[in-house]
């Protein structure tokens, strides 16, 4: 961490979906996106930054994957929809990381941050909102 925080994005209670691996997941998401944020406003390396954008991605990756198998093992009907969400949000992000990495992106921005910070907020006050409703009945908590 870089000893500060401004916090871009603070967790509250409207994000959660009630299923507690999800819900620890979003908070990694949120903090991930904090940190860089706070790289970001603290001016540091390119390499630094570019770091902890590597582990925001690999970590979404996760994510996604972890969401989707639920999706296989709980038959949601709303599967493919859903993951179509995250493969576009995948596809952007990788799409950035290529740029910065090759000196394309000179900088990670603040509209990049707000897109990150609003698609999470939208993603899961919505699509992972119903999701969780969905897993609630499966029995999940």
């Amino acid at each position: 961490m870089w000893g500060f925080s401004m916090s871009l994005m603070k967790w509250n209670d409207n994000y959660s979906v009630g299923i507690l691996f999800m819900d620890h997941e979003h908070k990694r998401l949120v903090a991930m996106i904090n940190e860089l944020y706070d790289g970001i406003m603290a001016n540091h390396s390119r390499e630094v930054i570019g770091k902890v954008l590597d582990k925001l991605i690999d970590y979404t990756k996760h994510h996604f994957a972890h969401e989707e198998e639920y999706f296989a093992k709980t038959h949601y009907r709303e599967a493919a929809a859903h993951k179509r969400l995250h493969d576009e949000l995948a596809r952007q992000v990788l799409e950035i990381q290529a740029k910065y990495k090759s000196g394309a992106l000179a900088s990670i921005t603040m509209e990049l941050m707000n897109f990150l910070q609003s698609w999470l907020a939208n993603h899961i006050q919505g699509d992972d909102k119903r999701y969780g409703a969905f897993l609630k009945t499966q029995g999940m908590h």
